[in-house]
C-alpha cells in the first residue's frame, strides 16, 4: 500500500518507482534547469518499467502508464499532468473508493492543497472522459467518502524481460 513520502506508486499488483521530483533536473552553469542525467537513475526507471502493465483500456480509452499518455483510439487526450495522476490513482484500485485524502496526498504531496484543486481536475478530467454521456459511466463521487473508478478495465500484461537484455548496465 502507499506510504506517504514513499516514492513507490502501486497500480493494483504492479509497483513501480517514480522519480523524485528534485532529481529529474540539475541547475546548470547559467542558473538553468538541466536534465540530470544520472545513469544510476536511468537504470532503475528501466528495470522498474518491466514491472508495469503495457496498457490499461477502458470504453474507448487506453492509458499508457510508462509513456503517462492517455489514447483515444490512436489520438493522445489533451489531459493535464494532475488529472492524468489522478486517473492513474483510480485505475490501482477500480471498484474501490478511493479517499480525497489519499488522492490529494498522492497527487501533490508535501504541498498543501485546497480540496477545491481535487474537484477541479476531477471536473476536466471528467470532462475529457465525457463521463456521463453515451452511456459512460467512469468515475463516481461517493459523498463524503471519495471517488471510485466504475468501469470495467482490460489490463494488458506487462512486457517480459528478455534474458539477453541487459536493463542496468550504465
Amino acid at each position: 500500500m502507499f506510504t506517504p513520502g514513499s516514492s513507490t506508486v502501486v497500480f493494483g499488483r504492479f509497483p513501480w518507482e517514480q522519480p523524485p521530483a528534485a532529481a529529474q533536473f540539475v541547475p546548470g552553469a547559467d542558473g538553468r534547469k538541466i536534465p540530470n542525467i544520472d545513469r544510476a537513475f536511468a537504470s532503475r526507471r528501466t528495470g522498474a518499467l518491466l514491472t508495469v502493465p503495457t496498457a490499461v483500456s477502458f470504453g474507448p480509452f487506453r492509458l499508457l502508464p510508462t509513456q503517462f499518455l492517455l489514447l483515444e483510439g490512436d489520438s493522445p487526450v489533451p489531459l493535464g499532468s494532475r488529472a492524468l495522476e489522478i486517473l492513474i490513482i483510480l485505475l490501482e484500485r477500480p471498484g474501490e473508493v478511493v479517499s480525497k485524502q489519499e488522492l490529494m496526498a498522492r497527487v501533490w504531496p508535501n504541498i498543501f492543497v485546497e480540496p477545491a484543486n481535487l474537484t477541479v481536475h476531477i471536473s476536466a478530467l471528467r470532462r475529457m472522459l465525457r463521463d456521463g454521456r453515451d452511456g459512460h459511466r467512469f468515475i463516481i463521487n461517493i459523498p463524503g467518502r471519495g471517488y471510485s473508478f466504475v468501469a470495467s478495465i482490460a489490463v494488458v500484461d506487462r512486457p517480459q524481460p528478455d534474458e539477453n537484455q541487459n536493463c542496468g548496465a550504465a
